[in-house]
């Protein structure tokens, strides 16, 4: 990637603790690692962070955004054995959670958990066949009681994550692990400004960098950060639904893991603003750099609140195509981060005043 300091941050990131709502942790890191590159660091009372890295002009201002929660759960219920009931935090499909270990925060420290369900040695023929639902599966944490769980710390609305590992694979190619939905864009967000820093690289405008709050719950920290920036055009940083695994038809998810970053002509929260999109595309092409076009009909990203701030600002977003999202091992390539960092640098070296303004120019 763009140098060790890329890898670490991706990794330290991707395995701090911080579904949506209680995202401290990365949000720490991320500003502990910022410190040293950015003119300024800004916070929301969300909790969402900014990233200032001024240019040759104040505006236009440019937000880079990536969210840094992580699909989860909180507990929300202790049984009289000992055994925690919970709620999701985002997304969950019912069928990747069987078996999943867990990490419990409570108010006396972290606990090692397991998701479960009856044995199916036991569980009548009838039923066998049939998807065992979240709402029927329970945390084991190794309790015999609820005295004893409530003892180790345990209270209603502590928050869950999976416990997984960030994991190099194929030879340094690509990457596994949780929360890459979506600490990969805050961490391209991070990588960008670090490089304005560190390459002394010429912007006509002021970048900011943000890594947002509480996107899984309904992209609450977009509409916070668009308001403490302001900004006069924004690009997204995602990941995207790769769809280069068994079962999925053409047309259906069209980027594969590895063929470059995708540019998003539509997703179910934001049509993008048209002459971004085609800049993208354009710049994108100017320098080589391999991409992906991408419809995703279900599901939204931040730019689906950033690009109705005020009276609008021109959105797009940019994804990394990433297997098993919202599971505790999702996959991608690291070519795919590093070409998504070199098309957004390119990107604000050419998003001036006369730019973006021609970008809503009817």
């Amino acid at each position: 990637m763009s140098g060790e300091w890329m890898v670490k941050v991706l990794e330290d990131l991707t395995n701090s603790f911080g579904p949506a709502g209680y995202e401290k942790e990365v949000l720490s890191k991320a500003k502990s690692y910022m410190q040293a590159y950015a003119d300024e660091i800004m916070s929301d009372k969300l909790g969402s962070l900014a990233f200032v890295k001024k240019g040759g002009s104040e505006r236009p201002r440019v937000l880079l955004a990536g969210h840094v929660d992580e699909v989860g759960f909180v507990v929300s219920g202790i049984n009289d054995q000992g055994f925690l009931s919970f709620a999701p935090l985002g997304g969950w499909f019912d069928q990747v959670l069987l078996s999943t270990r867990v990490i419990v925060r409570t108010q006396k420290g972290d606990l090692n958990g397991v998701i479960a369900a009856k044995p199916p040695h036991l569980i009548p023929p009838e039923e066998a066949n049939k998807v065992i639902t979240k709402d029927n599966m329970f945390i084991d944490i190794g309790a015999s009681s609820a005295d004893e769980a409530r003892n180790m710390g345990v209270r209603i609305g502590d928050p869950v994550v999976p416990c997984s590992s960030f994991t190099i694979m194929k030879n340094g190619e690509v990457a596994m692990g949780k929360a890459f939905d979506d600490r990969v864009g805050a961490a391209i967000a991070m990588e960008v400004v670090r490089r304005l820093r560190t390459e002394g690289i010429q912007h006509p405008n002021t970048v900011f960098g943000a890594a947002t709050v509480m996107e899984e719950v309904g992209l609450r920290g977009a509409t916070t950060i668009a308001s403490l920036v302001d900004p006069d055009v924004a690009i997204v940083l995602e990941v995207d639904i790769a769809g280069d695994v068994p079962g999925i038809p053409a047309g259906q998810a069209q980027t594969k893991i590895g063929k470059g970053p995708s540019i998003v002509a539509m997703d179910a929260s934001m049509i993008p603003n048209q002459p971004l999109k085609n800049l993208a595309i354009r710049v994108a092409e100017e320098n080589n750099i391999p991409y992906q076009l991408s419809l995703v009909a279900r599901g939204g990203t931040d730019a689906g609140r950033i690009h109705i701030h005020k009276v609008g600002c021109p959105s797009l977003v940019i994804g990394v195509p990433t297997r098993h999202i919202h599971s505790a091992a999702s996959i991608m390539s690291l070519s795919d981060v590093r070409n998504a960092v070199r098309l957004v640098l390119e990107m604000v070296k050419r998003l001036d005043a006369e730019t973006v303004r021609k970008l809503t120019e009817w």
